[in-house]
């Protein structure tokens, strides 16, 4: 691994370690240090094809100046989706999208990486193909949050999803993407198996820590059996599952001193990176790690309302004028952080223990980043070599812009006193309100954090550009013939990069 070549932007400044190039055992190369996480967002067709907005939504993460993308939650199978209108990568007819895909956001420079997952029995809507049948698991238990019903998963069906984890592999490799991850966090199949808090199976796939770690070994063995040691492969994992964190009575979960080793073995089968994150459900207290917008949860919650026999339990509890609040309080308790603390990164001291336990191949940590002096601390200290970023990218898009100039948050009054030009289209910071996070149940991703912006409609706005330009007004963008066989595309023909809207207003956590 080496994590010095090349020259950062001379500009960068005291932030010149965020544009330190970086590269894996696998020879991916990556410009900089900051990666665009994995967020979803319902984009794309109901039987999984991808949407244009998909591409425009990508493309302007790439325009932004992160150094990689970490696609949405990719299904690799109808039986693993999580939501309805998620791009997946389940048949060889998925190839040509991902490849456009992939060639829009490698004109900016970026690379990027598709996200190899399978909900298990975290299923909140798998659409009609999965309505008449209980999703896979390393369990018959429910989920302890939205009580969705679920299956422990037979021997023959085990096999068939490892076999389904390797051909998502080839179809990236094939898209001409630049490798995959595995979703090995956050309470989706790949965790179900590996916490003690969830798998209790008494065979081969269940019981002890290697056994617990049988799947996940075994599709790494299976995409490397399919792809070769030259694809770049990384895991998403949970450094601690924190499975009791809403009911202290629940088992605990995977400690970091369990995942220590799952993440060796994992090296030592052909992963070339960790992705570290925390928490055995989606969403928990601490992922993302933020407030629980109780307006938004009683406005979206009720589309799960036939997800799990536990839905309409919460949603009387959200709706009721003390119990609501009284859980907003308790869920922002177990996060373990105070607020004004997240952009310290909740994860930074389980991703350092990795790294300093785990030698070899870098180390990427999520969980709040957004501020300069914190990511480029964390990559001088060597505790991690690279951050993952959502929300905050969602909120500004351009941020890696920002450090690039070698600045940061704390300059804005500054920049203000003296006359100067804020380099970002928005003044504000993300929040952490987490409202993305529950407008996507019904409506397409964006920050929605109102008083970032002037107006409700210049918030809207901005949600809106993901659809511009489409199809029909650019076809040539979309690799799509024209009857002329000429047209601009990309950036040139309009297409996304930074919208200027600045917003005014005091952040509201409420």
């Amino acid at each position: 691994m080496t994590t010095g070549m090349g020259t950062p932007s001379p500009d960068a400044g005291p932030n010149a370690a965020i544009f330190q190039p970086l590269e894996c055992p696998s020879g991916l190369k990556i410009k900089n240090r900051l990666f665009r996480s994995n967020v979803s967002g319902q984009f794309d067709e109901y039987n999984g094809q991808g949407g244009y907005a998909r591409i425009n939504w990508e493309e302007s993460f790439a325009a932004g100046g992160v150094g990689a993308i970490i696609s949405s939650f990719t299904p690799v199978m109808v039986g693993g989706r999580i939501m309805i209108r998620y791009a997946m990568i389940d048949d060889d007819d998925k190839i040509p999208f991902w490849r456009l895909v992939g060639e829009r956001v490698h004109a900016h420079d970026c690379r990027y990486l598709l996200q190899l997952s399978h909900s298990g029995r975290q299923q909140d809507n798998g659409g009609v193909e999965n309505r008449m049948r209980r999703s896979l698991s390393s369990t018959d238990r429910a989920d302890y949050f939205h009580g969705i019903l679920c299956r422990s998963a037979t021997e023959s069906q085990i096999r068939e999803i490892i076999g389904a984890f390797a051909a998502g592999a080839r179809r990236a490799r094939e898209a001409g993407l630049d490798g995959v991850e595995l979703h090995g966090a956050n309470g989706y199949l790949i965790t179900q198996f590996l916490s003690r808090g969830i798998n209790d199976r008494r065979d081969r796939w269940g019981g002890s820590l290697e056994n617990r770690a049988r799947f996940l070994l075994e599709i790494v063995k299976a995409i490397r059996a399919e792809v070769g040691p030259g694809f770049h492969l990384q895991l998403k994992i949970n450094a601690a599952d924190y499975n009791n964190a809403l009911f202290p009575w629940r088992k605990r979960g995977n400690r970091i001193e369990e995942t220590i080793p799952i993440c060796r073995w994992a090296v030592e089968a052909g992963v070339n990176a960790l992705h570290i994150s925390s928490g055995s459900i989606f969403p928990h207290p601490r992922n993302p790690p933020g407030d629980f917008p109780l307006r938004d949860v009683v406005a979206y919650y009720d589309s799960l309302m036939n997800a799990g026999t536990r839905v309409r339990i919460n949603y009387k509890i959200f709706t009721t004028p003390v119990l609501g609040p009284l859980f907003r309080w308790w869920w922002n308790h177990r996060r373990g952080l105070a607020f004004d603390e997240i952009s310290s990164g909740i994860n930074l001291e389980a991703a350092a223990a990795i790294k300093g336990a785990v030698p070899g191949v870098p180390v990427i940590v999520t969980g709040g980043f957004q501020d300069a002096s914190v990511i480029r601390g964390a990559i001088e200290q060597g505790r991690v070599d690279a951050v993952s970023i959502a929300r905050p990218l969602i909120a500004n898009r351009d941020l890696p812009r920002l450090f690039e100039r070698g600045l940061d948050w704390s300059d804005l009054p500054r920049i203000e006193r003296e006359g100067g030009t804020w380099p970002l289209r928005n003044k504000h910071r993300c929040s952490y309100c987490n409202r993305c996070l529950l407008n996507d149940l019904e409506s397409p991703l964006g920050c929605y954090d109102r008083n970032r912006y002037d107006s409700y409609e210049q918030m809207i706005a901005e949600v809106m550009q993901v659809y511009q330009p489409n199809p029909w007004g650019i076809p040539e963008r979309f690799g799509l013939a024209t009857t002329n066989g000429k047209g601009p595309s990309g950036a040139a023909a309009g297409g996304i990069v930074e919208p200027g809207i600045r917003g005014i207003g005091e952040v509201d956590r409420g």
